[in-house]
């Protein structure tokens, strides 16, 4: 399964009293495979707000994005969580839904060792016959998956990728000795072009919501070999890389995001809490980081 270079982890849109807005994620997909160019879209990752949908809401989104993008962008559900029963359930149910591939974050709050990480994953894969795509992101889950740990589970002949949020020297490490079929990819868009100059395939991304064109042919530059184009075109990029999480001060994913898209024409809504969306301040900032783009 090649679910491209470009993947857009898509936000969730809310209506005004918080609910999912149909109309309006249809409106999205379509936008961020037309213009945006996303070769596959994540959903209910945590971009698309995982921790405060429901399985209910998860499970009719997984069906929604796959029938609306009918074919022309791979549907990636993101069904991980810090409880192996659950995310095995979560996954055989997306998979009976019809989606293109699994995103697995490691195991949050409950820190297992690198063993418990290695069966817990172990576990859920045995369950599919879907391609998965393993998510370290220890920013957010308070562990980090060990290289030694994702070349383990890279054996695993359905875990296919990982979406890597740690150093470049892990990426490089994992590109290294991983088998010919698995693949990395840059978990945080200013390290993408980074990332690929050391070996990673491609980029999950947020900032492809509003920049996926642009970063479509950075990627595409790298590969045909133009160094100098593809770095222009990161440097062009990186404000907005920064703006989307920094805002000036850090602002949780999705907030920056979602009112960037508001700011495009997208009403994609608030965020639900305990994420709050930007303040008056914050939001003159993002408006100011797109005018600049």
């Amino acid at each position: 399964m090649d679910f491209g270079r470009l993947i857009t982890a898509m936000v969730t849109p809310f209506d005004a009293n918080g609910e999912i807005n149909w109309d309006e994620t249809a409106r999205l997909i379509d936008y961020l495979i037309v213009d945006q160019k996303s070769d596959s879209i994540v959903v209910a990752g945590t971009t698309g707000e995982s921790p405060t949908l429901s399985e209910d809401e998860k499970l009719k989104l997984f069906r929604f994005v796959k029938e609306h993008a009918a074919g022309r962008s791979k549907v990636i559900a993101g069904t991980g969580s810090n409880d192996t029963a659950h995310s095995i359930e979560l996954t055989q149910k997306a998979e009976q839904c019809g989606v293109d591939g699994i995103l697995l974050v490691a195991p949050y709050y409950n820190k297992p060792n690198q063993e418990g990480l290695f069966r817990h994953f172990e576990a859920i894969a045995k369950s599919t016959s879907l391609p998965i795509m393993l998510y370290n992101v220890p920013g957010r889950t308070g562990i980090s998956l060990s290289t030694a740990t994702t070349l383990r589970l890279a054996e695993i002949p359905n875990i296919m990728a990982t979406k890597e949020c740690a150093s470049l020297e892990q990426v490089t490490q994992i590109v290294t000795g991983a088998p010919e079929h698995f693949i990395v990819y840059s978990g945080d868009d200013s390290a993408a072009l980074p990332a690929m100059s050391v070996g990673a395939y491609g980029v999950v991304s947020v900032a492809s919501h509003v920049a996926g064109s642009v970063m479509k042919d950075m990627i595409d530059a790298y590969v045909r070999g133009q160094v100098q184009q593809a770095a222009k075109l990161h440097q062009k990029l990186f404000p907005l890389y920064k703006g989307l999480f920094e805002c000036p001060d850090p602002l949780p994913n999705p907030s920056a995001v979602k009112y960037a898209l508001e700011v495009k024409g997208y009403k994609v809504g608030g965020v639900r809490l305990p994420l709050i969306s930007p303040s008056e301040s914050e939001s003159a900032y993002i408006r100011k980081v797109l005018e600049d783009l």
